[in-house]
């Protein structure tokens, strides 16, 4: 029987100091730290929100865990290096899908290395564990050796997750490779495996042809077994759940939760699911490639909110790109010309002739919102959308700008590789140093709307281009850029 039916609980509780951490997604920008990680697991220890991940590297240079924290999943302190594989004697190289936990005063990582040292013939995988007295560590491996290494029912042991039951306590460790899903039980000192009534010390819950990824979670009552649909290397590589009444299953396959978005993004890998805690506030945090990878590493991390319908089904994810530069970075932007930095939570660049900072998007319909401030000069900020051919060498491009004078003109305008057309043009009064920008383009129509959402300033036909980048402009001025928003109508 599949663990969907009426929702026991309230959609969303108020009740809890982290209720406010109420998010549409990463609201400060994906990803939400800074540089190419794997295989993200995450734990919540007194009220901090903790990731562990792995550098998305080749093998060889994949020896190391990575944590990061945060009270408010937008200020995020790293911690290098906090398991090793010199600190595991029997582990040969390339530490794999880190899952935290904590228990008994003790802070666990189960994790999965690329081969083994030692006398185990014909075993090639396994599960080790590492434990610490403190949620960054150092870890140290906890029993010298794996915790699993041989295959019950046809199961690899690699991608570890763990549960621990909030109905009994009893905590789980599942693994799944080669299509089948295997759980095992974790005694108290969660460095050794106990035994099922039957004897047995493994179980197959196979919800039909589980791939690797797994991870389960609890809501509600329901348990939900979340695995990836594909390989990781592949563009369409999405995320999939399933759900059950008990953590032994039987789970029954319900729907993709999470897919590329050929505007935002693709091959999502490995993804846990995290709870704001005394709230029924959720998001998935995941691995995913860029539109534009500079290579088969370039893998980043992000997260986005996740919702359940009344029968505790999950929406579908919506990959959502924000940046409100409330972390003081601007990690997914790329700059051509112009100093550009953040100061005071806004995109700010300083006076030039021309400068641009691009996100790595591909919009056709679109809404895309910002704030934007003149400080100094006479020239027109704006909001690029719809751009392709960027040159990072002269800096031209096709595309369309929507920008606002210092002075309250406001020009719709499209740029051909170094000729820029006005299309439209309208003035206003400037009561205000920073204005909202709106601009909605569906097929050919495109609107512009300053502070106003309801009217809009100029609405324009023109189908010279359907799809492209989004970025912020300058020309002949310095200005700030605050709010970016761009999402599908």
């Amino acid at each position: 029987m599949m663990g969907l039916g009426k929702s026991k609980v309230a959609a969303t509780s108020s009740e809890g100091s982290q209720a406010a951490l109420d998010y549409t997604t990463s609201e400060a920008g994906n990803p939400f730290v800074e540089g190419w990680y794997a295989d993200p697991g995450s734990a919540t220890y007194d009220g901090v929100f903790w990731v562990y991940a792995v550098p998305s590297r080749a093998a060889e240079e994949r020896t190391y865990i990575d944590a990061f924290s945060s009270s408010d999943l937008i200020h995020w302190d790293k911690h290098p290096s906090v398991l090793t594989i010199t600190d595991v004697s029997w582990a040969k190289k390339a530490i794999r899908s880190p899952v935290p936990v904590s228990r008994n005063g003790k802070y666990y990582i189960y994790f999965s290395p690329d081969g083994i040292n030692g006398d185990y013939t014909g075993n090639l995988n396994s599960i080790g564990v590492a434990v610490a007295d403190k949620p960054d560590g150092p870890y140290v491996d906890a029993i010298g050796k794996p915790l699993i290494i041989k295959h019950h029912v046809d199961a690899q042991p690699m991608g570890p997750h763990v549960l621990i039951d909030d109905a009994d306590g009893q905590a789980y460790i599942y693994y799944a490779q080669n299509s089948h899903l295997n759980v095992a039980l974790l005694n108290e000192d969660m460095i050794s495996i106990g035994r099922f009534g039957d004897g047995t010390t493994s179980k197959q819950i196979t919800p039909n042809n589980a791939p690797g990824g797994s991870r389960i979670f609890q809501r509600n009552g329901i348990y939900y077994f979340v695995c990836l649909a594909g390989q990781p290397n592949e563009p369409d590589c999405s995320v999939s759940y399933a759900a059950a009444d008990t953590p032994l299953g039987p789970f029954s396959p319900v729907a993709k939760m999470l897919q590329p978005d050929d505007a935002v993004a693709k091959s999502i890998g490995r993804s846990t699911v995290v709870n704001v805690p005394n709230t029924d506030i959720w998001y998935i945090l995941y691995e995913r490639q860029p539109l534009s990878p500079t290579n088969e590493y370039h893998r980043i991390l992000a997260y986005d909110r996740v919702y359940f319908n009344e029968d505790n089904s999950i929406q579908p994810v919506r990959m959502l790109v924000k940046d409100n530069f409330a972390d003081g970075k601007m990690l997914d932007w790329t700059t051509y010309g112009g100093a550009w930095s953040v100061e005071g939570e806004r995109l700010t660049v300083q006076n030039t002739g021309g400068g641009m900072a691009m996100l790595d998007t591909n919009f056709s319909d679109l809404v895309f919102d910002a704030t934007i401030a003149t400080t100094s000069g006479n020239g027109h900020p704006g909001l690029l959308f719809r751009v392709t051919e960027l040159s990072a060498e002269t800096h031209k491009y096709k595309g369309y700008k929507a920008a606002l004078s210092p002075q309250g003109v406001i020009t719709l305008g499209k740029a051909d590789l170094g000729t820029f057309t006005d299309l439209a043009q309208t003035r206003m009064g400037m009561e205000m140093e920073e204005n909202h920008v709106r601009v909605r383009a569906i097929g050919s129509e495109i609107s512009v709307f300053v502070n106003d959402m309801d009217t809009p300033k100029i609405v324009y036909t023109d189908g010279s281009f359907t799809t492209g980048a989004n970025g912020v402009r300058v020309f002949n001025s310095a200005a700030k850029f605050g709010f970016v928003s761009v999402s599908k109508p």
